[in-house]
């Protein structure tokens, strides 16, 4: 006996286990895999739109489902938008963490679900499919069990249109697999990820993005729709034929047919006598169509990724207002796997812990969970600074933390690592002040006293005479005249040694960089 994730106590079937439930024989989805789309978007109407998400509401979702299905196939826009929003939550690294104060078994169960997951080639496909979600607003996802090495591992992870299903008729939270009853089945307990990703609260049928992407979807259409009928009509010279007074019939059938082709085949005969003119199309342009075009595809843009700058570069885009609004779709990207992750610790993690796990004892308070990685690495350089300045001022920053923030691995034990060394002083000693890491690894800085009496060195009369020194022979040939030094410069020119002056400046240039990093944030 065990307990499912409602702390229901049930009988595990290993035959239910190893097989899914729409491969029974008796299943009613070899008649849901013959079944065909019927594209409600094809002559879609605002009436009709409304008519579809009242039906959604009352239970059946199959409409609703094949226009969100259509929507994403026939808008690029939404698709593309889409797309960007699935991809990214399909690339975040992810562990498996015990429950708090874990004892040795409960880390062995958490070490051995990671290593079970990471061998699953397919889960990135996984990710990607359960993020279908966010249109349609639930994405199930059916697999089965197998035994490798005393393991029940999840294998053959497998999409399921979301036409295939239904709501409870008793209850709108409920979905079930559509069945020849009408009442629907019951999805199987550790047979399914059931995916909800509710874009707004409600209930099911309400939740998932198309509902507010038909809309401007509805819209577009009208505008290309009429884009094309005005391209049609007027993007082309009228053509009027003329036929002189008695012309009989088929002379003006034949003037008819001419005028005609010429309109799309360029090139038509007609009989003598007859006349055919070219009038200007009418003034005007599309510009009122696509800007309704592109009023539609920018509430797409708002409603899949919460701002408009990722997706296109309009006339008042900045890269500050980019990053601003490339952050907002961080944040959402954060918020969709905290839910998908919610998902897969109540349907995938809790049953391989509850199948699988030595420490398991019927408490499902205590049971590891999948928590995606989504800190983003710290500028290093942002970071160094302020740094300096807490453990100048005597703060305990614990190392671990800070190799968190940067990403950058603890060392293993006898690991080779990184040092910074000291080094033979410069010709001029004019850094004898700075300090570097020591054997023991403390970070002594640089005193900034030091810095600034470097510095003053630097710029002192040593400094003068050293440039002096490069400039001599120039000034000797100024001496006789410009003519003079017009002539000789060819000649100083490759016996100059610069070489002094060019340290000197390097020195200059690196105590400046020095001094300028100390100073950054004051």
């Amino acid at each position: 006996m065990q307990q499912d994730r409602n702390g229901t106590r049930f009988r595990i079937r290993e035959k239910q286990l190893s097989t899914k439930q729409t491969q029974d024989e008796n299943a009613y989805a070899a008649q849901l895999r013959r079944e065909f789309a019927d594209h409600p978007s094809a002559g879609l109407t605002p009436g009709k739109l409304a008519a579809i998400m009242r039906t959604a509401e009352q239970g059946n979702l199959i409409d609703q489902c094949w226009l969100a299905e259509d929507i994403e196939e026939k808008d690029g826009h939404i698709a593309a938008e889409l797309f960007k929003r699935k991809m990214a939550t399909s690339t975040v690294p992810f562990t498996i963490e015990p429950p708090n104060n874990p004892s040795e078994a409960e880390k062995a169960d958490a070490a051995s679900i990671n290593d079970m997951l990471r061998d699953i080639e397919d889960w990135e496909d996984l990710l990607f499919n359960m993020a279908d979600g966010i249109n349609k607003g639930f994405s199930n996802i059916e697999f089965e069990w197998q035994r490798q090495l005393g393991w029940r591992v999840p294998v053959g992870f497998e999409h399921r249109p979301a036409s295939w299903f239904q709501l409870d008729q008793f209850d709108q939270n409920v979905i079930r697999l559509r069945s020849n009853t009408g009442l629907g089945e019951p999805l199987r307990q550790f047979n399914w990820i059931e995916h909800r990703h509710p874009a707004k609260s409600g209930y099911l049928a309400r939740i998932g993005l198309v509902r507010q992407l038909a809309w401007p979807f509805l819209f577009k259409n009208y505008s290309v729709r009429d884009l094309a009928e005005f391209l049609e009509i007027y993007g082309i010279p009228i053509r009027v034929g003329k036929y002189p007074s008695g012309a009989t019939e088929p002379e003006k059938t034949s003037l008819l047919n001419a005028v005609l082709s010429v309109g799309h085949n360029g090139a038509g005969i007609i009989p003598k006598g007859m006349e055919l003119d070219f009038y200007e199309a009418a003034k005007g342009g599309g510009e009122p169509f696509m800007t309704m075009v592109s009023w539609c595809e920018r509430i797409q843009s708002k409603v899949i990724l919460g701002q408009t700058l990722s997706a296109e570069v309009g006339q008042g885009g900045s890269q500050a207002l980019g990053n601003i609004h490339d952050g907002i779709r961080l944040d959402i990207r954060d918020h969709d796997l905290r839910q998908i992750a919610g998902t897969l610790n109540r349907d995938l993690i809790l049953p391989m812990f509850m199948l699988n796990g030595k420490s398991f004892n019927g408490d499902l308070r205590r049971k590891p969970r999948l928590v995606f990685d989504t800190t983003e690495p710290e500028d290093l350089r942002d970071l160094a600074y302020p740094l300096r300045a807490f453990v100048g001022m005597g703060m305990k920053i614990p190392t671990n933390w800070l190799h968190q923030q940067t990403k950058i691995p603890q060392a293993k034990d006898g690991e080779s690592v990184l040092e910074i060394i000291d080094t033979a002083p410069m010709p001029s000693a004019q850094l004898k002040g700075m300090a570097v890491l020591r054997g023991n690894a403390t970070a002594q800085f640089a005193d900034q006293l030091a810095l600034e009496q470097a510095l003053d060195k630097l710029s002192t009369g040593e400094f003068d005479e050293q440039m002096l020194g490069v400039l001599k022979p120039v000034f000797a040939a100024a001496d006789k005249g410009p003519e003079a030094l017009k002539a000789e410069l060819d000649k100083l020119w490759p016996k100059m040694d610069d070489s002094v002056l060019t340290q000197r400046l390097a020195q200059v240039l690196f105590v400046g960089e020095l001094w300028g990093q100390l100073n950054a944030n004051n």
